[in-house]
């Protein structure tokens, strides 16, 4: 019952999450960050059971410290970490498959000809990759993939992205009949990742 939806836009990328656990009529947290750092400048969101979610990205940001630490600090571009992640869901789908859909974003300061920009990039359970301009996952997909084909459009700043955001939740909120009340919103741009907006915080506990 996840939601989670991307949008790339001139120097960065916003990703937008959901932040309920729930499973079967449950409702266990409602504060909870479905969008884990995967490096200073890279975030990954996920949809799917919350064990799988947390599993899978720890796994996938640690490993990518390790290489950090083992290559003298040289980090993967967003590009590699993309494709790092669809490896290790590849190698998993015939053994213990993770059952989890991902939106990968990332700032390369050498992208786009040495001007620095964001990259966004579709991940699905059964590790197909694609590098999209948007992109949504779980329940959001049913509801907001139109709206984002309509209103995206080359040369966004980071203030239209979060509105296009902000319509995407507004959306969920209308249509979906599963109550999602809480979103976070985080931006990955040439200073990292930050949070724009949460509706709970996720270390009340």
């Amino acid at each position: 019952m996840d939601a989670v939806f991307g949008v790339e836009y001139d120097g960065g990328v916003i990703l937008a999450a959901d932040q309920s656990n729930a499973r079967s009529i449950l409702v266990y947290q409602t504060n909870v960050d479905k969008i884990v750092p995967l490096t200073d400048h890279s975030a990954m969101g996920c949809a799917g059971p919350n064990a799988d979610v947390v599993n899978f990205t720890q796994y996938i940001s640690k490993n990518l410290k390790l290489y950090e630490l083992s290559h003298d600090g040289s980090r993967l571009s967003t590009h590699a970490q993309a494709n790092f992640a669809r490896g290790e869901l590849a190698t998993a789908l015939r053994r213990g498959p993770y059952q989890v859909n991902a939106l990968i974003g990332g700032y390369d300061s050498d992208s786009k000809g040495g001007k620095g920009g964001g990259s966004l990039y579709f991940l699905d359970y059964l590790a197909s990759l694609q590098r999209v301009k948007y992109g949504a996952q779980g329940y959001a997909a049913h509801f907001t993939l139109g709206l984002l084909d309509r209103e995206w459009r080359e040369g966004l700043t980071e203030a239209e992205a979060v509105e296009i955001v902000d319509h995407c939740i507004q959306e969920m909120h209308t249509r979906f009949l599963v109550s999602q009340p809480n979103f976070i919103v985080k931006a990955i741009d040439k200073d990292g990742v930050r949070v724009v907006k949460m509706g709970a915080d996720p270390a009340d506990t």
